[in-house]
Order: structure tokens, then C-alpha cells, then sequence
């Protein structure tokens, strides 16, 4: 079975296939906003403003802890594009195993502590007695969704790796849509309000796992039941806990999980210091920081087809497929930023007003857009190399550096923040995704050298 596709011969085709493996991922990354939005005009139906309030609170406090384990998604990807580079199927069959057992563990162990997760989080959200009491609600029945939804990332960067990128936006389509369609049956139809939501999460959630495990049947049956690998059950477990490939599996993972834990604490530290200045002003970066995220669904396109390009090349030690790789999604996503920019400065101001029509909200936000125009083509690199390193499975680099950039982040933010405000706030936050990108554009070169030959 071939599990690589054959890489293109020229620069236009290059830029060509890169576009063909972003846009699925730009699309379906597009698409979650709008389950959001649902949960909250469904919940906007009924005639109590804490039922909206208390999915708000549940969704922020979920999202929290399941962008964690993102982990799970990039390690994944990095390893099987790798072994897609080396056509080795049996590797990627046992690597998808390997991971989906780690993913239910996660998810098993969120489960099991559910009670102090709950008291720690909403101890924190600190929200009214009648919004956490229906939040509560809403956590104890989408926490069982935590295994669902481990392998459900686990699935997609298998499938990123493997460069099958409709199938990664089927896969988000079917969970996303149905998670829709469910919100209305559950809430509006049978009146179950904030417990419908998290249902249609839940059931979302195994639909989509579901379906993801079907397509990656093929996969898994290499190592079950291929020619060189033995079937029975003893040697498939003693395969799948071979010591050195199980070390190598929990060393990219808690780096990535460590890396991501710090990206948490940068955007944290964002809105604690933003919530100094007031309550418009905290509103104002909310809205900023949305419109940021949108442009992060965009560009993470181009840095997951860089993620399988150049794991793929990583992998086969082709020196000339990973600088093509790494020149095209680059270029791509830097002429998609620099369009992101153009839109913002054109539209950002109707934008806000989309959002938002409270005056005072709307005067500070676009009083601060200039910083959101100027983000798009700074951050751009840091998204790019990330989908680099993660491609070739440097995850040590990516954790170091951005501990480096948040200590430079927030040490400059407690220097320039006093004197100069809000505006210092978004300096310092600009400086932390620009950062991101040049500690590791320096450790390029480095990478570079790793690359087992060049090919002519």
C-alpha cells in the first residue's frame, strides 16, 4: 500500500499542491466558529439569560482543557508523516494504535477526575450561583466526551500526515454540522436547554470518532493483519508497547503538551493584564483577540500542509522536497497573511460593529485594530515554523523557544505596560508571536543539517 503521494517536479506545482492540501483545512477550521454561534442563538431562545451564560462558561472551560491536549493532534501528525516519507505502513499502522490508546487513556483519566477538575474550574470562573449551577450540568455530561475526543485528534493528524486532507474536513463537517443539528432538536424540540447542548456535543463527538475510525480501517489492519506482521494478540501488544518507540512517543508529547501549557499562559497573562484597564477595555481585546483566532483557522491551513510536506520529506531524508515543501507553504501563507491584513484594515472597523454595538466598546476596539492589522503578517512565521518543526518532530526547539518569547513577552509587558497602556499590552503580545517565529527561523539552519541526504 503506498501511503506517500508522489511529490510534485516543479515550483508552480508545488504551490499548486500545497493550496490543494490548505484549503480543506482552512475551510473546516472556518466552520467551528459557527457551532459556537449556535450553541449561543439556540441558548438566546430561551427565556433565561443564564442558560446562555452557563454553555458560555462550560464551552470556555472545555475548550481550555482540550486545547491542552492538542498534543495529541501534532504528535501524531509529525510522526506519521514521517513514516508516510519512509513508506513504511506497518510504522503508521502502529503509531496510529499506539496514539489512540494514549488518546483514551487522556481521555479515561479527564473522566475519572472530573470532581476536582469541576471545582478547580469553576472556582476560577467565579461565576453566579444560578449560571454555575447549569454550567455544572453542562461539564458532567460532556466530560464523557474526552475520549471521544482525544482520538478524534488523534484521527485528524493521522489524516493530515497522510496528506488525506477532504477526509480531515469531512470529519469536521459531519462533527460540526451534527453538533448543529442536535443543538436544535435537543434544545428546541425536546426542551432539554443546557444538558441538550452538551448531549449534542457528546453525541457529535462519538459520531465523528466514529466515522474518522472507519476511514482509517485500512490503517489499523496493516499491523493486524498485514503479510509481515503477525496477527495474534500477544505480539500485537508486545509491538505496541515496545519500550524505545513508547519513550520516543511520551518525549514528543511532553513537549508539545509543556509548549502548549506556555501558549496558554502568553494569552492568559494577555487578558489578566487587559481586565486592569476596565471593563470596555477587557471587552475591546475580547473582540480583537476573536478576529485574531479567525485569522489563526487561516493560516494554520498552510502550516498543516507544511506539518505533512515536510514530515513526509523528513522522513524519506529528501533535502530537495523539504526546501520546496517549506518555500511554497511559506510563501502561500505569507501572501494569505498579507490578504488577512488588507482585510482587517478595510473591514475591521465593520467587523467590530458586527459583533458589537455598544458605542463606548466599539470606539476603544477600533481604536486598538491597527495592532490586529500589523499581527496577521508578524505572526505568520511563527505558525509556519511551528508546522515545520512539527513536521520534522523537533519538539524540543519548540518548547524552548517559546518559553524564551513568553519571558521576553512578559517582561517587557511589566516594563511598557504602566506607561504606555493597552497599546504596550498588544506591543508586547505582537513581540510574542514575532519572537516565536525568529527563535526558530535561527534554529533553521540547524534543522537543515539534520536532514539524512539531499536528493539531486
Amino acid at each position: 500500500m503506498s501511503v506517500n503521494p508522489a511529490l510534485p517536479t516543479t515550483g508552480s506545482a508545488w504551490l499548486w499542491h500545497v493550496l490543494i492540501l490548505a484549503w480543506p483545512i482552512i475551510l473546516s477550521g472556518l466552520s467551528v466558529p459557527l457551532v459556537g454561534l449556535v450553541d449561543t442563538a439556540v441558548m438566546g431562545q430561551l427565556a433565561a439569560p443564564h442558560y446562555m451564560a452557563a454553555v458560555a462558561v462550560g464551552a470556555v472551560i472545555f475548550s481550555s482543557v482540550f486545547w491542552v491536549f492538542g498534543f495529541l493532534r501534532m504528535g501524531t501528525t509529525g510522526f506519521i508523516a514521517q513514516a508516510a516519507g519512509r513508506q513504511d505502513s506497518a510504522a503508521i499502522s502502529l503509531l496510529l494504535l499506539r496514539s489512540a490508546l494514549l488518546a483514551v487513556a487522556l481521555g479515561v483519566l479527564i473522566i475519572g477526575l472530573q470532581q476536582p477538575l469541576a471545582m478547580l474550574a469553576f472556582w476560577l470562573m467565579g461565576a453566579a450561583e444560578e449560571v454555575t449551577a447549569s454550567a455544572q450540568t453542562y461539564f458532567y455530561i460532556r466530560v464523557w466526551s474526552a475520549p471521544a475526543t482525544f482520538i478524534n485528534y488523534v484521527v485528524l493528524g493521522c489524516l493530515i500526515g497522510l496528506q488525506r486532507m477532504r477526509a480531515a474536513l469531512l470529519i469536521q463537517l459531519v462533527l460540526n454540522v451534527s453538533n448543529m443539528l442536535l443543538d436544535f432538536w435537543f434544545v428546541l424540540g425536546l426542551g432539554w436547554d443546557v444538558a441538550g447542548v452538551a448531549l449534542a456535543s457528546l453525541l457529535s463527538e462519538l459520531l465523528a470518532m466514529g466515522l474518522g475510525l472507519w476511514l482509517l480501517r485500512d490503517i489499523a489492519f496493516t499491523v493486524l493483519y498485514g503479510v509481515d506482521q503477525p496477527a495474534n494478540g500477544g505480539a500485537l501488544l508486545r509491538l505496541l508497547l515496545e519500550k524505545t518507540a513508547l519513550l520516543r512517543l511520551f518525549t514528543v508529547n511532553r513537549d508539545l503538551f509543556l509548549r502548549t501549557l506556555l501558549l496558554t499562559a502568553g494569552f492568559f497573562f494577555f487578558t489578566s493584564q487587559g481586565a486592569q484597564f476596565g471593563t470596555v477595555v477587557l471587552a475591546a481585546n475580547a473582540i480583537l483577540m476573536n478576529l485574531f483566532s479567525l485569522l489563526s483557522y487561516a493560516l494554520d491551513g498552510f502550516a498543516h500542509a507544511a506539518e505533512a510536506l515536510v514530515g513526509g520529506a523528513y522522513g524519506a531524508g529528501n533535502k530537495r522536497a523539504f526546501r520546496h515543501a517549506v518555500y511554497s507553504s511559506t510563501l502561500l501563507a505569507f501572501i494569505m497573511a498579507g490578504l488577512i491584513s488588507v482585510l482587517y484594515a478595510l473591514f475591521g472597523g465593520l467587523m467590530i460593529q458586527a459583533i458589537t454595538d455598544i458605542p463606548a466598546v466599539v470606539a476603544v476596539a477600533q481604536q486598538y485594530l491597527p495592532w490586529l492589522v500589523a499581527i496577521p503578517v508578524l505572526a505568520v512565521w511563527s505558525f509556519q515554523l511551528d508546522g515545520i518543526f512539527v513536521g520534522s518532530m523537533q519538539t524540543q526547539s519548540m518548547r524552548n523557544t517559546v518559553a524564551v518569547a513568553l519571558l521576553c513577552y512578559i517582561v517587557v509587558a511589566w516594563l511598557t505596560v504602566p506607561v504606555w497602556g493597552n497599546h504596550a499590552l498588544w506591543a508586547s503580545m505582537a513581540l510574542f508571536l514575532l519572537l516565536r517565529g525568529v527563535l526558530l527561523a535561527l534554529l533553521y539552519p540547524q534543522l537543515l543539517r539534520r536532514i539524512g541526504h539531499a536528493a539531486s
